[in-house]
C-alpha cells in the first residue's frame, strides 16, 4: 500500500487509516480481531484510537473503555509496535484538573502502550489558548509520550498561530490536521484560507467523515435503511449529502465498485491528503473500502 509523509514529522503512514470511533466495544471481540487482521493484510499501518464516554450502558468504566478494547485487539492481532503508527487524542475534557501528561498517561495505561506516535489536540475549551497547548504538547514529545502532534478541526488561523509559536520555541510543528473532507464538504481542505494555512504550515491532511456519516453510500435512499443517520433523514442540513449519496451510488454501480470506495478515492485525491480515515465493523468492509485504491482517474473525474 502506498505510504505518504505526515508533514515534516519524519513519519510515513499508509494512505488508508483504520479508526475505532464507536466500533470495537460494540462488536464481538473475534469480529474486531478480524477487522484488525484484514487491515494488516492490506498493509494499513496507521491506527487511530480515541477515548470517549460509554454509549452502550455495558462498559465497566464510564470513559475510555474503547481504549482498553483497542489495546487488547492490538496485541491479539500481533502488530509489531515499531511498524505501526498509533494515534490518539487530547480532549481536554477534565482540564485543568487533569494535565496534558495525566490525560495522555491515562489513555496509554488503558491501551497498554508506553507511547503514541501521533497525538492530536482537539478544539480546546475557551480558557485554553494555543500558546499553552503548544508548550504542553511540546512537553509530551520531549518526554517520549508522543513522537509528533497534529490538530483536529481547528480553524486555519489557529493552525498558523500554533505553527508560528512552535517554530519560535523550537518545538515540533503540528504535522497534520484531521479534517472532514468529502464530495459535499470540501471547505475544510479546499477553502481559500484553509488551503493557504495547510500550505504555509506544511501540515498534511488526515481526511475524516469521508462518507458523511454513511450518507454518501447511498444506503439511506432505500426504504427502511438502518444506520447512524436513519432517524435524522428529515434534517435539512443532511439533504445535500443524501442527494449526493444517490449520485455516488449510481456512478459506483456503473463502474463496478462501491460507493464507499468511490468516496474514499475522492478524498485520497485531495491536495495535501496523507491518509483517509475510516472505521469498519467487519473484515469485508475493510477490504471493500480498500477498493478505493483501484479507482481510476477517469471515474474520479466523472465523480
Amino acid at each position: 500500500m502506498e505510504r505518504r509523509a505526515l508533514g515534516r514529522s519524519g513519519i510515513d503512514v499508509s494512505v488508508l487509516s483504520l479508526g475505532s470511533w464507536r466500533t470495537y466495544e460494540r462488536i464481538a471481540r473475534e469480529q474486531g480481531l478480524e477487522v484488525m487482521r484484514a487491515a494488516q493484510e492490506l498493509g494499513i499501518d496507521f491506527l487511530d484510537d480515541a477515548r470517549y464516554d460509554d454509549e452502550t450502558g455495558t462498559a465497566p468504566i464510564p470513559t475510555g473503555y474503547s481504549e482498553i478494547v483497542f489495546g487488547e485487539l492490538f496485541r491479539a492481532a500481533g502488530w509489531r509496535r515499531d511498524e505501526v503508527t498509533v494515534a490518539n487524542k487530547l480532549w481536554f475534557e477534565f482540564w485543568p484538573e487533569q494535565t496534558f501528561e495525566q490525560e495522555l498517561d491515562a489513555s496509554l495505561g488503558r491501551m497498554g502502550l508506553d507511547h503514541v506516535d501521533l497525538i492530536y489536540a482537539t478544539w480546546p475549551p475557551n480558557e485554553l489558548g494555543v500558546e499553552e497547548i503548544v508548550d504542553n504538547v511540546g512537553g509530551l514529545i520531549a518526554s517520549g509520550r508522543a513522537r509528533a502532534w497534529g490538530i483536529v478541526n481547528w480553524p486555519p488561523a489557529s493552525l498558523l498561530e500554533a505553527t508560528r509559536i512552535a517554530g519560535e520555541r523550537g518545538i515540533a510543528l503540528p504535522c497534520c490536521a484531521q479534517l472532514p473532507y468529502n464530495v459535499v464538504s470540501r471547505s475544510w481542505v479546499e477553502g481559500r484560507d484553509e488551503a493557504a494555512a495547510l500550505a504555509e504550515t506544511g501540515a498534511s491532511v488526515v481526511a475524516s467523515a469521508v462518507l458523511a456519516g454513511g450518507a454518501l453510500t447511498g444506503k439511506y435512499a432505500d426504504a427502511g435503511a438502518s444506520g447512524r443517520m436513519a432517524e435524522q433523514l428529515a434534517d435539512p442540513s443532511l439533504r445535500a449529502a443524501l442527494v449526493a449519496g444517490g449520485r455516488v451510488r449510481e456512478v459506483a454501480e456503473r463502474y463496478g465498485t462501491s460507493p464507499a470506495a468511490l468516496a474514499i478515492a475522492f478524498a485520497l485525491e485531495g491536495d495535501r491528503v496523507a491518509s483517509v480515515l475510516f472505521g469498519a465493523t467487519s473484515a469485508e468492509q475493510v477490504r471493500e473500502n480498500a477498493r478505493a485504491l483501484q479507482v481510476s482517474a477517469d471515474v474520479l473525474a466523472e465523480l
